[in-house]
């Protein structure tokens, strides 16, 4: 038979452990409780989250991007804002066969930069030109010397110009030779730039005149095979804005309208002939 301090003891930690199992079982309730409050506040918040979005998106405007001046006002693309403001820094990138249709110059990219609007027109200025990088890995072969060079001209409207050549000799040329071609490039740049203004520049870049003369000047060094105008990036504005150089499209002639065939009147015979030659129907037949 057990002590009677022994029976006390087993009741009181039985009535302990009772106790701690009515606890938990009423915080239970109440952790659920909590778990479902925070997803419901969660949900709540990817609600607001989201229908936030959708009010941004409903409050902003699409605004015609046009190339500057010196590209025709060509429409480039559109791009979407809540505020004309806000415009103002963005960047707009295109290729020269877009402006011009020249599937040839579909390589090089010009770089437009918004500067105002007008209404739901976007005003750009140019900013620089760049190659594609699939063009210039064309260019690198193995067996070649690529020789990179990097010049800064001044036109004659007095903008600051960073020109950046990339010349492609079919061999190994000597370092000696490299750097004559360089201090030839930059004379020859140099000069071109000061009795040109941008405009003028900028076309012998996309046509392709600049890379031809700047590699005849270099012949007197070696014979390099090509250089390309590889990047161009506008430092510093000059006077005025530069004139078109793109030719406007000719607008398409009208449709020549086609002659209408005349249809020959038909002449009508005197009355007289007109009822001799007309049977009668009183008239009988000859017998025979």
């Amino acid at each position: 038979m057990a002590a009677p301090g022994v029976r006390k003891a087993d009741k009181e930690a039985a009535a302990a452990a009772k106790a701690t199992d009515k606890a938990d079982a009423a915080a239970a309730p109440a952790a659920v409780d909590k778990k479902a409050k925070t997803a419901t506040t969660s949900n709540s918040a990817a609600k607001a989250g989201a229908r936030k979005n959708k009010d941004k998106w409903k409050a902003k405007e699409w605004y015609q991007i046009h190339a500057p001046r010196m590209f025709n006002e060509i429409v480039i693309g559109e791009t979407p804002s809540a505020d004309p403001s806000f415009l103002n820094g963005r960047m707009a990138e295109v290729t020269v066969q877009d402006l011009t249709g020249d599937f040839s110059k579909m390589h090089i990219k010009l770089q437009f930069k918004i500067v105002g609007t007008d209404g739901h027109e976007a005003k750009t200025e140019f900013v620089g030109h760049d190659l594609t990088s699939d063009y210039v890995r064309r260019l690198t072969r193995r067996k070649k010397t690529k020789t990179d060079h990097v010049v800064d001209v001044k036109t004659a409207d007095g903008y600051m110009l960073r020109i950046k050549t990339m010349s492609i000799a079919d061999k190994r040329i000597q370092a000696s030779q490299e750097d004559a071609m360089r201090a030839k490039i930059g004379e020859y740049l140099t000069q071109f730039a000061a009795q040109s203004k941008l405009a003028d520049v900028v076309k012998s870049i996309i046509n392709g005149d600049m890379s031809k003369d700047t590699a005849k000047a270099c012949h007197i060094i070696i014979p390099i095979k090509r250089i390309e105008i590889r990047k161009s990036e506008i430092l510093r504005k000059g006077e005025g804005e530069p004139e078109s150089i793109i030719e406007a499209p000719a607008p398409a002639p009208a449709p020549a309208a086609e002659p209408v065939a005349e249809i020959p009147a038909v002449e009508e015979a005197p009355a007289e002939e007109a009822a001799e030659a007309a049977p009668t129907a009183d008239a009988e037949p000859k017998a025979e």
